[in-house]
């Protein structure tokens, strides 16, 4: 005798539930919640798996958003098979998971001459933490304001380290939409709804392993390593919205201008257990799609409710600032805190004034006439009298000598004494700094 009736026929015996809502003549559309509904939320929760501790433990939730899912983590899978049921361009997983990929401003280093066009993510995520530092205005003209923000590097990074994962309340809520599937799925069973028992039941199980799977990478901060006898890495970080001056050994501003967060998986380069997972996210999708509206009500009404719970969850996940997590992880666990001041200069002639006196480059000039190119008689006088005196740091006290000459225009002459203001007032922060950091640059 078959064992399975059996089994169907004593569990209907011993029901203790009488299904609600059994005698409505009316079914539930859930075609639009089954695979799709809560699919962004879903991703985004998603790409937090690798930064919050225990974070890929607790996925066992009937989870919305399994097409979603699949087709973008689907394409990290390379073989043809993979290639054909997730089409699309194949990215590292740094960059899928958004922890890598932003372009970081140019930089320029003080001694060594190097020059990046283009540098990290982490000096994007830098650049971002400087913009919202709180600032100490320098006194004098102001025409468009700009920020410089030094960066004292004083802990060099390992060449590559596993920085430390988050504690948060993560996995306190996880437990809400845990047991309200849970819950939905027993209540399902008692009123021997089997279609939507089983529906939740493989939500769970392929929500739980595809979180384990894919949270399964190694999160990792890497550096290149620099040439033994390296000088200084000291530079500058430029860009339209402000200067970030990076102060240490070529090593700790190596991390900031090509270091990188990255993802390291056991089945790199092809990313099989990946794929699998997203063929079961895909499963589960069709299969829900199919079966669900075969239950009764009630279970379409359990169905919904574990969907909702955890997309909700999934909307609280997802609404953490990922970018400041990253800030986070660079600014505490990479760099161990580095010292960062910052001031608002009132012209670009004054910040640039500012930055040669805070660096001291072994050519001035070069760096000068990156920042500001304007190259007239006029300016080509402030230039040569502003590096002289950075050079043999005989101090910023200039006199009529200095801008008065036959071969300039009135004009000419007024823009020299307002250029040479400028450059007296970044003096002046220049050494509000010194006394107020005691830092040396050697």
């Amino acid at each position: 005798m078959p064992i399975i009736p059996q089994i169907t026929a004593l569990v209907r015996r011993s029901v203790l539930l009488t299904a609600p809502l059994g005698g409505a003549d009316f079914r539930l559309d859930t075609s639009g919640v089954a695979g799709v509904f809560g699919g962004e939320e879903a991703v985004s929760a998603m790409a937090t798996v690798h930064v919050y501790e225990h974070r890929k433990l607790l996925g066992w939730y009937n989870s919305p958003g399994s097409y979603v899912i699949a087709k973008r983590y689907g394409r990290l899978a390379r073989s043809k098979f993979f290639d054909g049921l997730f089409p699309g361009v194949h990215t590292d997983p740094a960059t899928l998971f958004e922890l890598d990929g932003w372009p970081g401003p140019k930089f320029r280093a003080a001694h060594s001459g190097t020059i990046i066009d283009e540098t990290s993510h982490m000096a994007a995520l830098l650049m971002k933490e400087c913009a919202d530092q709180p600032s100490v205005e320098v006194q004098g003209r102001k025409t468009r304001p700009i920020g410089v923000t030094i960066a004292e590097l004083h802990h060099i990074p390992p060449h590559e380290e596993c920085p430390s994962q988050f504690s948060t309340l993560a996995p306190l809520y996880a437990c809400v939409p845990i047991l309200v599937s849970l819950v939905t799925c027993i209540m399902c069973l008692l009123v021997s709804d089997w279609y939507s028992f089983s529906m939740i039941l493989l939500g769970i199980v392929v929500s739980g392993i595809s979180c384990f799977v894919i949270g399964s990478g190694t999160f990792l901060f890497t550096r290149p390593e620099p040439a033994e006898g390296s000088p200084r890495g000291d530079g500058i970080l430029s860009s339209d919205k402000g200067i970030v001056i990076l102060m240490g050994e070529e090593a700790a501003v190596n991390s900031i201008t090509r270091g990188r967060f990255s993802l390291r998986f056991d089945s790199e380069p092809h990313y099989e257990n990946i794929g699998w997972c997203s063929v079961l996210l895909m499963i589960q999708f069709i299969a829900q799609l199919l079966l669900i509206p075969q239950g009764t009500l009630f279970g379409q009404m359990m169905f919904v409710t574990s969907l909702a719970v955890s997309w909700g969850y999934n909307l609280w996940l997802s609404a953490f600032d990922k970018e400041r997590i990253q800030r986070n992880i660079l600014m505490k666990n990479v760099l161990r805190e580095p010292r960062l001041t910052k001031y608002v200069l009132g012209t670009r002639t004054s910040m640039v004034v500012f930055v040669l006196l805070i660096l001291q480059p072994e050519e001035p000039d070069k760096i000068m006439n990156s920042l500001l190119p304007n190259d007239t008689k006029a300016w080509r006088k402030w230039k040569d009298a502003v590096i002289s005196r950075i050079q043999s740091a005989k101090g910023f006290d200039f006199d009529q000598a200095d801008w008065d000459d036959d071969n300039f225009t009135d004009g000419d002459g007024q823009l020299l004494r307002t250029l040479f203001q400028d450059a007296r007032d970044a003096y002046d922060g220049f050494t509000k700094y010194h006394r107020a950091s005691g830092y040396k640059n050697s």
